[in-house]
């Protein structure tokens, strides 16, 4: 865990070295000024010799501005290797979520990555600054203050050493039973966030639902989790303050009486008694800074090791060595393929599917919930890898092809339909950045999303807001299709993808396609059949097996299932825009 944060620090080791050496260069200073102090008392203002108290005053000056100077170049080079790890922690981590493949995505929650990324780095950032500064400060300052004090005079400094280790053993019980709230406190942080999120995306549900009053009990519940393990951490923490001041203030009395009695004796100066209360506050204050750092750094160990689950998860899948970066065509072979999510999972999803698919074929695959429509494709562009058995696209195994070449040529419009904040040509572009706005407009036409993007007050220049919130599922699909044909793929996966778009649309777009790009390979996932009969072939797909692989004609015939489905749906008279669609 250490190397892999350690590693994160990377241009900013200049400043993280830096930090330290200011440091203790200002306790040093720090550490004189005391002792200055002392010769002005006994030789300049008791002695009456004022060029001697000039003298001394100035080289206290100079001590002093040494110490300002090196405390802000200390404060600045500390700024700067902390905010800049924190940067780096957030780079790499978001660049390594993004070379995850699905499996490693369905080991975070969404909330828990976003929590990592901002709360989790800004702890450690915080920590990370601490340790630069206090970390070598406070043990620089309380051994300068001790070894100076025992130099003074050992027997009043021996009240200092018995009072650290006393105050010292107190205090560091007391962060040791508040740290272990602090670790529980951080993780309840994914549980706000969960909240916060779902509630945000899904606000216009809430509404609909009249379900704002559940949605804030949940958000109360918690922050107030969170609130409750503060309380109960802070609530340790609040003895340290008044042991620091009954100790501070016992030692001074200590001092001060016995420091009275020894200049009285003369074994002692008024200098040195200065000196020594002065070095007093320093190293129980050191102490103080030392607790502190303790217990930040407890907090911030539960962080450290979110974020190096994240830095440290490899991708499951990888470029072979020698890559093949052309995809030929679009035919598909899957040869004895099972699969299943988990390693350890009893039952595979797919059980030994055998398919043979030749380029430019459309394909429609139905099937009830949970059948393993989904899970089917996602292999066709290896978005997740088969267990056993192999998948062939174009003559060659996927695994054998570069994973960008193979997804930019097997196009994907997944069941969860995500555009992102920006213009509509913006969002097309996702496809391929160099496409020209007529290639963007044909694409919108072949997926019948030119007919309401031309309604638009700003048509193609039209903004579309976080998530596509200011547009309908129906026309959210219809840009994705758009948005998927740009990439000019071998192969076009729909999964589901025209559920939110009415029946004679949808005819419109398999038309398109059988006109437009009649040498790809085309996969339409669908629950309707009206969107698959005029497929050259359809899968029908039972608990994670091939039940049925034929034209409509064929599986109306010799499958069960294809024919119970067909008609429950036609029973009543079919779609009611169905034949408006064939014409």
């Amino acid at each position: 865990m250490l190397k892999t944060l350690a590693g994160q620090v990377k241009e900013f080791k200049r400043d993280s070295i830096l930090t330290p050496i200011c440091m203790i260069l200002e306790v040093v200073f720090e550490t004189i000024i005391p002792l200055l102090m002392a010769s002005i008392i006994d030789d300049g203002v008791e002695a009456g010799n004022i060029h001697h108290i000039y003298l001394v005053g100035a080289w206290m000056v100079v001590a002093a501005a040494l110490g300002l100077l090196t405390g802000v170049l200390g404060g600045r080079f500390a700024a700067r290797a902390s905010a800049g790890f924190a940067r780096n922690l957030r780079e790499s981590m978001f660049t390594n979520i993004q070379s995850y493949s699905f499996s490693n995505i369905d080991k975070f929650s969404t909330a828990g990555l976003v929590t990592r990324l901002t709360t989790d780095v800004t702890n450690l950032q915080n920590a990370y600054q601490m340790i630069l500064r206090m970390c070598f400060r406070a043990p620089c300052s309380m051994i300068c203050a001790m070894v100076m004090a025992f130099t003074i005079n050992a027997k009043l400094a021996s009240i200092y050493l018995a009072a650290v280790i006393i105050l010292g053993t107190i205090l560091f019980g007391i962060m040791s039973s508040a740290t272990k709230f602090f670790q529980q406190a951080f993780p309840k942080y994914d549980d706000l966030n969960a909240s916060v999120q779902e509630n945000i995306s899904a606000i216009r549900v809430v509404k609909a639902y009249v379900r704002e009053e559940e949605e804030i009990g949940k958000l109360k519940k918690a922050s107030q989790n969170i609130y409750n393990i503060f309380v109960k951490a802070e609530c340790k923490l609040t003895f340290n303050a008044p042991l620091m001041q009954f100790t501070v203030y016992t030692c001074i009395m200590l001092i001060s009486w016995i420091g009275a009695k020894m200049i009285v004796g003369s074994t002692l100066t008024t200098g040195e008694l200065m000196s020594l209360l002065t070095y007093c506050m320093n190293i129980l204050m050191s102490l103080m800074m030392l607790s502190m750092v303790f217990v930040m750094i407890t907090m911030s160990v539960a962080s450290a090791r979110r974020i190096s689950e994240v830095l440290n998860e490899t991708s499951d899948l990888s470029n072979p060595q020698n890559p093949v970066y052309e995809v030929n065509n679009g035919e598909i072979e899957f040869r004895h393929v099972n699969f299943s999510y988990r390693v350890d999972s009893e039952e595979p999803v797919l059980h030994d599917i055998n398919l043979n698919i030749k380029s430019g074929e459309t394909i429609g695959i139905i099937g009830g919930t949970g059948s393993a429509k989904t899970s089917l494709v996602n292999l066709i562009s290896r978005l997740y890898d088969v267990t056993s058995g192999a998948i062939f696209v174009g003559g060659r195994d996927v695994r054998e092809y570069d994973m960008e070449s193979l997804r930019n040529q097997v196009s994907v419009v997944l069941q969860k339909n995500v555009l992102f904040s920006g213009t509509i040509l913006e969002n097309l572009r996702w496809g391929d950045k160099n496409a020209s706005r007529e290639e963007c407009i044909r694409a919108c036409k072949l997926a019948c999303a030119d007919e309401f993007i031309e309604k638009m007050p700003d048509k193609y220049e039209t903004y579309i807001e976080q998530g596509g919130s200011n547009v309908s599922g129906g026309q959210k699909q219809r840009l994705c299709i758009a948005r998927a044909l740009l990439k000019k793929p071998k192969v076009l996966i729909l999964d589901d993808s025209t559920s939110a778009v009415d029946t004679a649309t949808d005819a419109k777009i398999r038309r398109a396609f059988a006109e437009e790009i009649p040498d790809t390979t085309k996969l339409i996932i669908a629950q309707r059949i009206s969107s698959v009969q005029n497929a050259d072939r359809i899968i029908v797909m039972d608990n994670g097996k091939i039940d049925g692989f034929g034209t409509h004609e064929e599986l109306l015939e010799s499958n069960e299932i294809y024919r119970e489905v067909y008609e429950s749906q036609t029973g009543g008279g079919g779609d009611f825009d169905e034949k408006a669609g064939e014409d």
